[in-house]
Formats: structure tokens, sequence, C-alpha cells
């Protein structure tokens, strides 16, 4: 099959897709990210994204392995200079895609279990963070994983890497830390903070109700409201000489207790 092509890095789309890749203010007002590599690009399209442009680079990529997309997609091939100028690390195996991002308000997280497991993160920054986060979430397949204050966009490229597609495999919504409890109390949903204050170690706790298990940054931790909020502070019993981990180590160990817990239910 014949392909429109592109083979200028002048070209006003590839200039786009750069400002997509660098600027969180373009994603926001275009409604438009970036996706590398091949799995990446099959987990978005199986969490119902639409994909408004797909380009390869043949020399790397097989056309014949291109994903079924509706016909609004546009396909491009792209020569060698193009893609070194829109792939972010060369071993995306060619391929990368415009998608249309989704909406994450709060409003819209729908809970379909009497006891649904949930994972928030207060104010994480670094992208490779918030990755970590969403492949514990998905690994855990918990039933929604929430932002709170979120310091950057879902759609930073750097956490679509990170997180290897998980952006796309777990229910996520976003929201401020007031609005979330609110959430959270109206579903009767009991809140563990991970806080050294007044906490409980983490496996004395009964997971197997509804749950939302709540991690901080390691510099700041959590806010004076999750505290307030708060139906059991909880914490890793340590023996090294630190008193805290990497949020994501954190948070894997918190859920996976969750998960234990509930397969014996």
């Amino acid at each position: 099959m014949t392909y429109k092509q592109i083979s200028s890095t002048q070209n006003a789309l590839i200039k786009h897709i750069v400002l997509l890749k660098e600027k969180s203010r373009e994603r926001r007002k275009s409604g438009l990210f970036v996706v590398e590599g091949q799995r990446e690009i099959d987990l978005a399209l199986n969490g119902n994204y639409a994909l408004e442009t797909i380009l390869f680079y043949p020399e790397i990529f097989n056309e014949e392995q291109l994903p079924k997309t509706s016909n609004e997609t546009e396909i491009i091939e792209i020569s060698k200079d193009v893609y070194q100028k829109i792939a972010h690390r060369e071993t995306t195996e060619g391929i990368v895609a415009i998608a249309k991002s989704k909406s994450h308000d709060l409003s819209q997280l729908k809970l379909t279990t009497k006891n649904p497991l949930i994972l928030i993160a207060e104010a994480p920054e670094k992208p490779g963070n918030i990755g970590a986060l969403l492949r514990t979430a998905d690994a855990a397949n918990v039933d929604a994983f929430i932002l709170a204050n979120p310091k950057t966009d879902l759609y930073n490229p750097n956490i679509i890497r990170s997180s290897v597609g998980c952006a796309f495999t777990n229910q996520i919504a976003t929201g401020n830390t007031e609005d979330i409890i609110s959430f959270l109390k109206a579903n009767n949903i009991n809140i563990y903070s991970a806080i050294l204050q007044d906490a409980q170690h983490y496996h004395q706790q009964d997971f197997t109700k509804a749950s939302a298990i709540v991690v901080g940054t390691e510099a700041d931790g959590l806010s004076q409201a999750w505290r307030d909020a708060s139906t059991q502070n909880i914490i890793i019993p340590m023996s090294g000489k630190i008193d805290s981990m990497n949020v994501s180590v954190a948070a894997g160990i918190l859920v996976f207790e969750a998960k234990r817990q509930r397969d014996f239910i």
C-alpha cells in the first residue's frame, strides 16, 4: 500500500509533534499527545484511545505490523531524519503515533465493585515515579489510580515511557486532595495513609473492605488533610538507617498486601 510520505524535519506536522513532546501546554491546548513503540500504541488502542496519526520508518518497522485503526487515522511513512527527530529513543521499533487525550476528571470515575481497591498518590512530580506507580497499579489490577494535586500532566512522554504503556491500562482520575477525600467518604471507602505519625503497621490492617491506599513523596510526605481524614495511618516497618523508601516501592508493598488479603476472602 502507498502512504503519504514526509522526509523533511521542517514539515509542520513534525514540528507539532516535537512541541507535543516537549510542552505540556501544547498537549493541553490541542488535546493530543505522542505515543512511541508498538506495545505502547497497542495498549493505547486497547484502552480505547483514538489515534489521529501513525508515523512509521519502514527501514525499522514492517508496515504489515501496523495496528488496525479506524479509517480516520492517517498513516504516514517517514524518513530516517524525521524518525530521529521525533523519536525519544531508538528502541521504539520505528513507529510513533499522535493520540487524542481523555478527560480524567474525578467526577467521571466509575467504581464497579463493592469493595474497590484504590491507589492514590499525592503531588508526585518525577515522571519516573509516576510511571512506576502506574505499573504497580496495573500489576495489582487496582480499581482506580488517582493523582491528587498532580504536578506533571499524565501525557508527559517520560511518564508514558516509564509506565511502559500502563498509562493506558489503568482507570485514572485526577483532582485536588479535598475533592478526592470527599469522594472517598461519600463512597464509604476507608483511607489508609502512609504517614509515620500515629501509625500502625500496614499488615495489621483489614484491606478486604473498600480501601484507598494513599502515598506521598519522599521529600514532603502527605499533606495534613490526609492525616485528618485517614481511617488509619500506616507504616512499613523498616530495619535500616533511613525512615523512607521510594514511593513506588512503598506503594507496591502496601497494595500487594491488600491483594494478598483479598485472595483469601
